[in-house]
């Protein structure tokens, strides 16, 4: 273990084994906070929830090469250790635990996490191989770890759904805590890709969480979902993205698409201004009577 600016920086399993166990002997609740790194004011929203709601905090930062696809942004993802570090011990986080690749992937490794259903559709259409490097990842951070409670951000909706169904069916002791989306002023959702809009391409960003507003309001009004959905593509190309990837409402719990909006559903949408993927969505409440 190594301590660096106040903070406890781990890099391999058996020391984060005893220090949780450690923690455990004193009856402390753990949270665990995984990320990629190049942390922003999203991450540190989900920093804060796990101090306010466990005695110790976790962050994990391994940027996960098994859930970039071929010809995705692995090589250039934003990675910057030491300032991550510093935002870290600024916030009083316990332990920052940093493995290698080689501590997460030894030789030999073979096992893959695969969930079925929630991966068909939305993001797993166009990344195939995205999901189940993320949940195989994310299984071997709650096993490492053990945590009571894990924390993700709901700007990733369908990965945040994905995460709940794995430590259910595999009975991993954990409560997956869900943080709504943090936003720039003008609804810009926080992520760290924001960083490879262009100029003008980052005025253009925020249409993305405003058409996805006015859809919702639409169907919270009780307008039909197909002529929502086509007309909220239309209006995203017409606002400067290039291409649409999907845009879809579906059951808030399921991600199944629906037709009718009988109980919680969530509005998604990925799109593309020039080279950058941005991904975001809008939750939708069922009107009263149906």
């Amino acid at each position: 273990m190594m301590q660096t600016y106040g903070i406890s920086v781990i890099r391999t399993v058996p020391e984060l084994r005893d220090q949780t166990a450690a923690w455990r002997d004193e009856d402390e609740r753990i949270a665990l906070v995984p990320t990629m790194g190049a942390l922003h004011e999203g991450h540190i929203a989900l920093v804060r929830r796990a101090l306010e709601t466990c005695d110790r905090v976790i962050v994990s930062l391994f940027i996960n090469p098994t859930q970039f696809g071929k010809n995705e942004d692995l090589s250039i993802y934003p990675h910057d250790e030491i300032g991550d570090i510093e935002i870290l011990e600024e916030l009083g986080i316990h332990v920052l635990y940093a493995p290698t690749m080689e501590e997460m992937y030894p030789d030999g490794f073979a096992t893959s996490v695969r969930v079925s259903e929630l991966t068909e559709g939305l993001c797993g259409v166009f990344r195939p191989v995205h999901f189940a490097g993320v949940a195989t990842v994310v299984t071997k951070l709650l096993l490492q770890s053990l945590p009571d409670v894990a924390v993700f951000g709901e700007k990733d909706y369908q990965q945040l759904q994905i995460i709940r169904r794995l430590a259910r069916d595999l009975d991993i002791p954990v409560l997956i805590d869900g943080v709504p989306t943090v936003r720039e002023e003008d609804g810009l959702a926080l992520s760290s890709r924001n960083a490879y809009l262009s100029p003008r391409e980052r005025v253009m960003a925020p249409s993305l969480f405003k058409v996805l507003q006015k859809v919702a309001t639409g169907l919270q009004a009780g307008e039909e979902v197909q002529g929502l959905m086509e007309a909220g593509k239309r209006e995203l190309l017409k606002d400067g993205f290039s291409k649409v990837d999907y845009f879809e409402v579906c059951d808030a719990e399921t991600l199944k698409p629906v037709s009718r909006i009988k109980a919680a559903a969530r509005v998604l949408a990925a799109a593309y201004l020039g080279k950058t993927r941005l991904i975001d969505n809008h939750p939708v409440v069922a009107n009263r009577g149906d």
